[in-house]
């Protein structure tokens, strides 16, 4: 639950006005509460999600003899299919007024698809599951972020959300590791690697339940009640009220550079080819990237509150381009393989928290929510779209020459899209 940030002021001494200063009032505290709760609350669900995702290409080729034709197809469905709903999860949550059941709903249905885990053989059944656990994490997502920023005073929004991340990112590292750690001991215990994923799911799921509180006060308030604004009334949020020209930039600017991030598994599948490191080692290169996303994820989140969170963002792409560079440059394979995982968590500490934490502001409070959503999909589905025409680049010319060539275009868009947001850190500032 979330407290009161300010202290009661002392009794006013005999002779004195009773008046306390505005300047004498301790200032609101960087990280809410329940930003902390909400951070735990995905720790827990990212160590049932990434330990599941990290043996989920073994378990559908060697546990279950699927072909790699349809592990792709599921594979598209892991990465596509929270996009497409992030955006009614956020509308629900500014229309109802409950983000946090909203959410709830959203970690409920990813838990129920632990079960189907267990239970699921066929290739029609397993995409089913990865379906509807992917359509919980889409749900949830801006809902749970739209609460994380109204809790948070406006100057630290980006380190409240780099603190979630933080948490969050914990839960990815430790995932695959105990996925891995399982299986070490029990060869083919894919299912008890399920049962242990159901667990902490069911762990997220009661802790966002009990300890969460759906409309928490605003950093620096003295109580819930005291922001609340009333029930909306008439038709509500309406959809045309998201075209600010702030947000217009943002989701033009995030959509440009989205169709030139390519996903991770084509950086980590260069550097395979360079023969860096042995197949086996694969699928711990995920981890390296969290690692260095969980250490840089709170020193990015304060330059951003105090340099400007658009600035950030954009100028995070220069390590992406960097980790381009890094996997496709004749370096020693050990040392192009540890500068590129460096860099890529570079990137998402500065982009990843950072794009919410603008999103939510551009918007008003009533659209906040659906503000995230929109921003967050327009990057998915950008990303998604990048890696299908990376994969015939790369088929084309190389994967080198493609990382190449899709540095350069990154080179070419990052200034024009620096000027672009300009406006929004100066209008942030000016506030």
């Amino acid at each position: 639950m979330y407290v009161s940030l300010r202290q009661v002021p002392p009794a006013p001494e005999a002779g004195s006005s009773g008046s306390v200063s505005a300047s004498s009032a301790p200032p609101p505290r960087r990280v809410a509460p329940v930003v902390v709760t909400l951070g735990f609350v995905s720790l827990l669900t990212d160590i049932s999600s990434e330990s599941v995702a990290a043996i989920l290409p073994l378990y559908l080729t060697v546990g279950l003899g699927v072909s790699t034709l349809a592990y792709g197809f599921i594979d598209a469905l892991y990465q596509g299919v929270s996009a497409l709903v992030r955006i009614a999860g956020g509308w629900s949550a500014d229309r109802s007024g409950h983000p946090k059941w909203v959410a709830l709903t959203g970690y409920a249905l990813s838990c129920v698809a632990r079960v189907g885990f267990l239970l699921a053989t066929g290739v029609g059944a397993i995409a089913a599951v990865v379906a509807a656990d992917r359509v919980g994490k889409g749900i949830r997502s801006a809902p749970r972020d739209a609460i994380i920023s109204a809790a948070t005073a406006p100057q630290h929004t980006a380190y409240a959300f780099g603190v979630h991340r933080s948490l969050d990112t914990v839960g990815a590292v430790i995932g695959p590791v105990l996925a891995f750690a399982i299986l070490w001991w029990i060869p083919d215990g894919y299912l008890t690697v399920m049962m242990v994923s159901l667990g902490f799911a069911l762990l997220g799921v009661v802790l966002l339940g009990l300890f969460v509180e759906d409309r928490p006060a605003s950093a620096g308030t003295a109580s819930p009640a005291a922001v609340r604004p009333a029930r909306p009334r008439g038709p509500g949020p309406r959809w045309r009220d998201l075209a600010a020209p702030g947000m217009v930039r943002l989701l033009v600017v995030a959509g440009v550079l989205g169709l030139l991030s390519v996903g991770d598994g084509f950086v980590y599948l260069a550097l395979l080819e360079r023969g860096g490191f042995a197949a086996h080692w694969f699928p711990l290169l995920y981890v390296g990237t969290s690692v260095a996303y969980l250490l840089l994820a709170l020193p990015l989140g304060r330059i951003a509150d105090r340099y400007g969170r658009a600035r950030t963002m954009v100028l995070g792409h220069v390590a992406l381009l960097a980790a381009y560079v890094a996997a496709a440059a004749p370096l020693a394979p050990a040392l192009g393989t540890v500068v590129a995982l460096a860099l890529l968590g570079l990137f998402y500490a500065a982009t990843d928290g950072v794009l919410a934490a603008i999103a939510g502001r551009v918007v008003t409070p009533a659209l906040r929510a659906s503000g995230i959503a929109s921003a967050q999909t327009v990057v998915a589905l950008a990303r998604m779209a990048a890696s299908a025409g990376f994969g015939l680049l790369w088929f084309w010319v190389g994967p080198g020459a493609a990382l190449l060539l899709v540095a350069a275009a990154l080179a070419v868009v990052v200034v024009p899209a620096l000027v672009v947001l300009a406006p929004l850190d100066r209008a942030e500032a000016a506030r």
